[in-house]
């Protein structure tokens, strides 16, 4: 977000569309600076919507709802534009799918924060300076991958919980580890983290958590992702 002291008059402000109205098969066109190469347009259609994708390369984000693009998306074009034919902003291009097997990027598919995700945020960080409402489900807590012997991911350890958050509610307790949610193994943050992506705060699930060794089952009504 930018804040225009003097002069807003004379700018024209691009607009908003929504998101939830997009349909697979649009010609959409992504604009940016992909590698540095200033004001640059790719086309091409909306390939799907409501995508959960990681971020990976080291990164536990996942992005829910995203929007999947076969509009060229390069480094560079991330916090640019995706419009429709109508002009309209229907996302802001963020991710470009790689592939291990071509090591680089796979062409015609990228991915874009939809356009109803922007505003709601952005009204709120206008609003308040932060955000209350994420629409994201969240345990509370921060946390590290826990390795076994062999280095192997064995686990979510918990750093800490957030005072009155999902976790801490249910009793999880900084160094307890996380080795499984709703009946399905957690050996990473990432893992974590695509887990929640599919879920929304309110639901309940059961976590089994290792303490000094001893392992217990816990229920956890998820809280909201806030900032």
């Amino acid at each position: 977000m930018i804040k225009v002291d003097s002069g807003a008059g004379s700018l024209h402000h691009a607009s908003f569309g929504r998101s939830a109205s997009v349909r697979v098969g649009e010609i959409v066109l992504a604009m940016g600076n992909p590698l540095g190469l200033t004001g640059t347009v790719t086309d091409g259609i909306v390939s799907a919507t409501g995508r959960t994708v990681s971020e990976g390369q080291g990164s536990s984000a996942v992005l829910i709802s995203a929007i999947q693009t076969s509009a060229a998306i390069n480094p560079g074009n991330s916090g640019g534009a995706l419009v429709d034919v109508a002009g309209q902003v229907i996302g802001i291009p963020t991710l470009a799918a790689t592939s291990p097997r071509l090591g680089g990027a796979a062409a015609g598919i990228g991915f874009a924060i939809p356009s109803d995700t922007v505003t709601s945020i952005a009204g709120q960080l206008i609003a308040t300076g932060k955000v209350s409402n994420s629409g994201r489900a969240s345990p509370g807590i921060t946390a590290h991958t826990v390795t076994d012997a062999a280095g192997r991911p064995a686990g979510v350890g918990i750093v800490s919980v957030t005072s009155g958050g999902a976790a801490a509610k249910a009793g999880i307790q900084p160094g307890d580890i996380i080795v499984e949610l709703d009946g399905q193994p957690v050996p990473s943050v990432a893992a974590l983290q695509a887990m929640l992506a599919a879920h929304k705060p309110g639901d309940r699930m059961p976590a089994r958590v290792s303490r000094d060794g001893a392992e217990s089952t816990v229920l956890v009504t998820l809280g909201s992702l806030t900032s």
